[in-house]
């Protein structure tokens, strides 16, 4: 039993009627893409499988996953959309940017259920979040929006904050958009930004070492399915440089990271997998809006900050969702 196969195990259950049989007995079985540009052991691919589970789905009686992982080779994508296309899936789900562009450049009648971190509007998926009107719908976290924030935190968290890193995944379709916000963000709270770009962990190293040479006080990371899954290590890195760190989601902070600010990405993750299953069952991806993120979590892991010898200010930890201890 390879890996793959022990993680559907694990989450959608053994091939209990063989497919073949259950066709025969007229039992529709669908057929869902996935598409994503890292590994099939990333968290938001796990927690698919299992929404698809709750919904009612086993693979082999009434679902066929079909999936596609460029594992960190974005430059993949456009053929493992284009073989999905030939495959004639009901419905892809597309995770994240690189993934979202690649299925809505190969087909234009396939249903596609997004997540994505970016704008659909403004990169031209949709003309309208409330009536998307093709064959695309699905949620957006924008957290290109969260930069503002995510800076204003870390001014109040370090004292005496000047300059900023700002750690972005130069594969991401996002990397100009992002670039703007964090730039005008940066200037309005007088900090002085250093962009560094890092395609996966080979790069890693070299980003944070020249942060510390250039005297960053505190990180700000973009949004990157890669980061995601490479969180352990960017929260690691961070903890040996002494960066204080600001990551997007909570998971972030609880895996030792210092702080976290954002949506809850679980939450976008099951609500792709209720689209996909609207759209198995008749839905059109026209009529579903793309949704966006209504909560917001800040979380603070006070173990992380006493290694930094930061002290929180009680305002933050009055604000704060979760306080990790």
């Amino acid at each position: 039993m390879n890996r793959r196969t022990f993680l559907r195990g694990l989450t959608l259950g053994t091939l209990a009627v063989p497919l073949a049989a259950k066709a025969q007995q007229g039992a529709k079985v669908h057929r869902v893409g996935y598409l994503s540009p890292v590994s099939a052991n990333a968290p938001g691919h796990l927690i698919f499988l299992q929404s698809l589970r709750e919904l009612g789905y086993v693979e082999g009686e009434n679902i066929l996953l079909e999936e596609r992982f460029a594992d960190g080779n974005s430059s993949r994508l456009p053929a493992l959309a284009a073989d999905l296309v030939r495959r004639n899936v009901d419905v892809i789900l597309a995770a994240s940017p690189p993934a979202v562009r690649a299925a809505t450049a190969e087909t234009k009648t396939i249903p596609i259920v997004i997540i994505t971190g970016d704008d659909p509007v403004m990169s031209g998926y949709v003309p309208s979040l409330a009536r998307p009107g093709g064959n695309v719908t699905g949620v957006t976290f924008l957290t290109v929006d969260l930069f503002a924030k995510q800076l204003d935190l870390l001014k109040q968290l370090v004292p005496g904050l000047t300059r900023v890193a700002f750690l972005q995944d130069p594969t991401m379709p996002t990397t100009d958009q992002d670039l703007t916000v964090v730039r005008t963000a940066a200037r309005a709270l007088d900090l002085r930004l250093h962009v560094f770009q890092a395609r996966d962990r080979r790069d890693y190293d070299g980003a944070f070492a020249t942060m510390t040479t250039e005297r960053a006080g505190a990180l700000v990371i973009a949004g990157s399915p890669t980061y995601i899954q490479d969180r352990k290590r960017l929260i690691s890195l961070a903890a040996k440089r002494r960066l204080s760190a600001i990551f997007a989601f909570k998971e972030d902070a609880e895996a030792g990271g210092l702080i976290s600010y954002g949506p809850r990405q679980a939450d976008a993750v099951r609500l792709a997998a209720v689209y996909v299953d609207k759209i198995l069952k008749g839905a059109k991806p026209a009529d579903l809006p793309i949704e966006q993120p209504t909560k917001f979590e800040l979380v603070i892991n006070l173990k992380t900050a006493k290694a930094l010898g930061l002290t929180i200010p009680p305002t933050l930890l009055l604000r704060a969702n979760q306080v990790i201890e």
